[in-house]
């Protein structure tokens, strides 16, 4: 009897290593390509072979763990082509690094790719052996437990410049991996066909190797694909997975994470059953509805919501901060070499929190209804997910489908099958990511929404963007609304603050004014999504300075945006006005005293405009209003033009919120002062409340008139604003997080002396100068002329 071991499954696994066709990171395979240049995407293939090749060794050199079984995972018969395929993408790599290192318009490298292409028949031995190896796995798994452990954890090698020697792969996703690259590789190719000229000597060898991919890839596909995505009824019908993800329920009046299952008959509800240590994960079934029963409630038939009661605002954005400072916490102790449990204790601690704002922040409701039973209900971050749920369901239901029962078995086979068939395998939060992934960007997003065509009849048209942070999309600026229109031009720009964000979403909506279509879950009129698109924020593309214009298409809808992207660090930087006369730019001493006030006429006006008619507006210094209206209301305040009152009270209300924050994050240095700023940190931080009390105070008396004067007027106005948090939703903490990193920020150069990254630069202090600010705003009226009595009874100097 053959006795194979894991090196032999290795072998195969390891035999794709060499083969994984031209792929770049994943960035470049998702979303619009469109940002793709030929030199970027071919640059980043050498990055992937790089790294394939770095990973190829570990896997064959494991020693065999001996089991029994009745027949070999790898046959004989595809080691030469296992062999062979081993030294195509070497010879690959080799080739195509010095040509993207010496890149310009004359390099060619079309025939390395059609090159690789050809040799993708070798390839086909370890795709013919892939069923045999996994059943192999499994039973060399139920047979022996030391094989089982060994195959839940291989360790390899990871890249060159990733922290970690080696990171951890189940042996089922490793003999996966192979097939996955494979079938994704024909989208590189046609990115790097869509940035290069149709005259170019490598279109043609470029055409070459994508017919002959396309080939290999729909010949393969069959085999592998319902291998992964299906599971046998007992009926012998087959039943395939089409979509599946982490989504928030709301039962029995609070939140629970479920895993949920789409598959072409029935929508499944699981949770993961909590296992002891060594045993296998199992779902738990916690209903499912057949397709053919299952119904979207209107919004008028909708019942309304059980009572879910809200998380404080200001208890996500405390998350929020908590996530940041343990992410700047554990690549500390990452540089210096500190022990793997203090990290792993950090990683929990971080993990725990992901965990609680992922499932406390969503609030979009999606409601599904079984025509013979209850209704479900789960709560979105995002209108985006909403919509590709509804959609992948409602396509799946223009088939004849038929309504039927699963028996106890039948239920316990399909929620049997869940595990093995799953494609999210952890919750989507940034501690399951490894740590040679991206961490996303940090800093602002400028995007212009210039106009969109493709709509076959006239419409009041608007578009919304959102991004990601802290693992869920949340909406971040919306358009205004484009009147009766086949083709709205908007021209719109927004500033959109990044943390660790990957992915900018786009959604056009056709405005509803019909208020008897309101959702019962969120008193909202529900307005219809016309198209939808994602495009990846990919370093390379956006970290340029000049606007970078793209197109999105949806649906047969096609938007034309423009962005481009200033990193934490850049923003930072506070450039002094070259125009003494205006007021952005200019010491606060030199406005004051030029307009013989003791608060800048800027900050009067737009603070009495947003209380005249403002300070109900839902989101008041949270939402973005339209950079280019901010920017011509810096022009005419920076020009002293007379017509400034008339055009504040034409102007949308987020713009004149969205100039006040302009004006005081481009002063040459904070409000509190950057002489001041270490001192603060040290205050807030102090335990004895009353210590902390005259430190405060003290702080504050020591700040230049005009700053004091004008800190202490903004404080009074920003505790108006939340007083009418019911309305408005902005609370002091709210307030807080907005105005507290504008006011109060470290220098340039202290900034430069101690963060190492951009997370670190998002993260370090930000929840000090949050707090205080809220520390200012939490306290009893501050009373100028109280503080400077108390003056003659304290040192100045700090």
């Amino acid at each position: 009897m053959l006795q194979p071991g894991p090196w032999q499954l290795g072998a195969a696994a390891g035999a794709h290593c060499a083969i994984s066709p031209w792929q770049p990171s994943w960035r470049t395979l998702s979303g619009l390509s469109c940002s793709l240049s030929q030199t970027s995407a071919t640059g980043q293939t050498t990055t992937t072979e790089r790294g394939m090749r770095s990973r190829r060794g570990p896997r064959r050199a494991r020693r065999p763990c001996r089991t029994s079984t009745s027949r070999p995972p790898c046959h004989p018969s595809s080691a030469p082509g296992a062999r062979a395929a081993g030294t195509a993408s070497p010879q690959f790599y080799d080739n195509l690094c010095p040509k993207v290192q010496q890149w310009d318009s004359q390099v060619t490298m079309g025939h390395l790719f059609q090159k690789l292409a050809s040799q993708l028949g070798v390839y086909k031995a370890f795709v013919d052996n892939y069923k045999v190896a996994l059943e192999t796995a499994e039973k060399c798994s139920q047979s022996n437990n030391q094989f089982q452990k060994i195959s839940e954890e291989l360790k390899v090698k990871g890249p060159k410049d990733s922290k970690d020697s080696h990171t951890s792969v189940t042996m089922e996703a490793l003999l996966y991996k192979p097939i996955d690259r494979v079938t994704r590789s024909t989208l590189v190719l046609h990115d790097l066909l869509k940035h290069t000229p149709v005259d170019h000597p490598d279109y043609p060898l470029l055409q070459d190797a994508l017919r002959i991919s396309q080939n290999f890839l729909s010949s393969i596909n069959e085999d592998i694909d319902p291998r992964r995505t299906a599971v046998t009824t007992p009926k012998g019908e087959t039943r395939q997975l089409v979509k599946d993800g982490f989504l928030v329920e709301v039962s029995e009046s609070s939140r629970k994470l479920r895993h949920v299952f789409l598959f072409t008959d029935v929508l499944l509800c699981a949770k993961l059953k909590k296992t002891s240590a060594g045993k296998h994960q199992q779902y738990d079934c916690k209903w499912y509805i057949p397709l053919a029963d299952l119904v979207f409630p209107s919004p008028e038939e909708s019942e309304a919501s059980p009572q879910v009661h809200p998380f404080p605002d200001h208890e996500l954005e405390d998350m929020k901060m908590k996530i940041s400072a343990l992410k700047s916490e554990i690549q500390k102790e990452k540089a210096n070499k500190g022990q793997s449990r203090a990290i792993e204790r950090l990683k929990k601690k971080m993990f725990e929190n992901e965990f609680l704002l992922l499932l406390n922040s969503p609030t979009i409701p999606f409601r599904i209804h079984n025509r013979n039973g209850k209704s479900y209900l789960f709560l979105l971050s995002s209108d985006y997910e909403r919509s590709e749920w509804r959609e992948a369901i409602q396509k799946l239901q223009k088939k004849d489908l038929q309504a039927f029962v699963l028996s106890s078995v039948e239920l316990q086979v399909l929620t049997g099958s869940c595990f093995k068939l799953r494609t999210v395998h952890n919750i989507p939060v940034t501690s399951n990511k490894d740590d040679d992934e991206s961490p996303g960007l940090y800093g602002f997003l400028h995007v212009i929404v210039h106009s969109a065509k493709g709509f076959k009849q006239s419409a009041n048209l608007y578009c919304t963007l959102e991004v990601d942070s802290f693992g869920y999309f949340v909406s971040k600026a919306k358009t205004r609304v484009f009147r009766d229109t086949t083709e709205p031009k908007w021209d719109e720009e927004f500033e959109i603050e990044l943390e660790g964000s990957q992915s900018l979403r786009i959604l056009c909506y056709e405005k509803c004014y019909d208020k008897t279509k309101v959702n019962k879950d969120n008193n909202e009129i529900v307005d219809k999504i016309m198209g939808k698109g994602q495009i990846q924020l990919d370093p390379q593309t956006v970290e340029t300075k000049n606007w970078h214009t793209d197109v999105i298409e949806m649906n047969g809808i096609k938007v034309e945006f423009s962005m481009k992207f200033t990193s934490r660090d850049m923003s930072l930087k506070r450039t002094p006005s070259k125009k003494q006369t205006g007021v952005f730019g200019v010491k606060i001493s030199v406005v004051t005293k030029r307009e013989r006030s003791k608060v800048p006429y800027i900050v009067r006006q737009c603070v009495e405009e947003v209380e005249k008619r403002g300070i109900e507006e839902v989101g008041i210094y949270r939402i973005s209003g339209v950079a280019t209206d901010i920017q011509a209301l810096k022009a005419v305040f920076d020009a002293n033009n007379k017509d400034i009152l008339l055009m504040l009270s034409d102007m949308d209300i987020n713009a004149i919120a969205g100039t006040l924050k302009l004006y005081f994050r481009e002063l040459p240095e904070p409000l509190l002062t950057d002489r001041l700023y270490p001192a603060f940190m040290e205050g807030i931080a102090l335990s004895d409340p009353a210590a902390k009390e005259n430190c405060m105070m003290h702080l504050l008396r020591s700040l230049p008139d005009p700053n004091l004067i004008t800190f202490l007027f903004l404080l009074e106005h920003l505790k108006r604003v939340a007083e009418k948090e019911p309305v408005n939703k902005m609370s002091l903490h709210n307030l807080a997080t907005v105005f507290g990193p504008t006011l109060l920020r470290p220098s340039e150069v202290e900034s430069k002396a101690h963060l190492t990254s951009a997370a670190d630069i998002w993260s370090h202090d930000v929840m000090a100068q949050v707090q205080v600010l809220l520390y200012y705003l939490q306290h009893p009226p501050i009373s100028f002329a109280e503080l400077k009595r108390n003056t003659l009874y304290f040192s100045t100097d700090v």
